[in-house]
């Protein structure tokens, strides 16, 4: 994948319904969003760049050295906004593969952002993903657990079957905890975005059933650890306190 040419978007707004202003708050001196931008660099993939409808996001990433690019306010979802950024930094179309990094995401690895870009080397895959194995019960029965059941490919990758918040699949066996990052072929990023909402997506409320509904295969790196997502003031607190302990640690 090294020769692929590779863009790495994050989209960030302020409008979060249990976080507001959630990338701009403070994280062991640094906002949010620079968290995550220096992971994005860091896994040396590809350019990187912010996409975001706030000012004051795209302000704080330029003073931080980062590219940011500014979209509408209206989209209905991060991959709408990345595909506008898309248009707007390569007009060229010279990126192949667009990865879709969340912006509450601080504490991922770089190594787990470049292994998204694995199973694209099959050229059956239109988009690629990750997942991490649950191992308690809570987590199996949880509904804000995204679970992907999958078929084995090989011992670290699945073919997506189904993505959904139920427990499942059924029985003894591994269930497996579904990671928000995604790495899109251009072209199937393209067609994503034009379809309309399907059933499954409307019902579930998960984004990627459009693209499973729409005959497209997705297919999933397994990874070792799920990043925690920053959607609440003790999401908040726990990424403070595992960020301040790696910069304790580097002291």
């Amino acid at each position: 994948m090294t020769e692929t040419r590779t863009l790495v978007l994050i989209p960030a707004r302020m409008a979060a319904n249990r976080l507001p202003g959630k990338p701009l708050l403070d994280i062991g001196g640094l906002p949010m969003i620079v968290h995550v931008l220096r992971r994005a660099e860091a896994a040396q993939i590809g350019r990187v760049a912010v996409a975001t409808d706030t000012p004051e996001i795209a302000a704080v990433v330029k003073s931080h050295g980062g590219e940011a690019v500014m979209t509408r306010a209206d989209h209905p979802s991060g991959s709408d906004r990345i595909y506008e950024a898309l248009g707007k930094l390569d007009p060229g179309t010279e990126a192949e593969i667009v990865v879709n990094l969340q912006g509450d995401f601080p504490t991922i690895r770089p190594e787990n952002i470049r292994s998204v870009l694995t199973p694209l080397a099959d050229p059956a895959v239109d988009i690629a993903t990750l997942a991490a194995e649950i191992h308690t019960e809570e987590e199996s029965t949880n509904p804000n657990v995204v679970k992907v059941v999958g078929s084995p490919v090989n011992a670290g990758r699945l073919r997506a079957l189904y993505f959904t918040r139920a427990t499942a699949p059924w029985g003894d066996g591994p269930r497996y905890h579904h990671v928000g990052l995604y790495a899109y072929r251009r072209a199937a990023l393209e067609r994503f975005v034009s379809l309309p909402p399907s059933a499954l997506e409307l019902q579930e409320k998960l984004e990627q059933l459009r693209a499973i509904e729409a005959g497209m295969r997705i297919d999933v790196t397994i990874v070792d650890t799920v990043p925690r997502g920053v959607d609440t003031p003790a999401d908040l607190e726990t990424a403070r306190q595992i960020l301040g302990s790696a910069a304790l640690a580097k002291a």
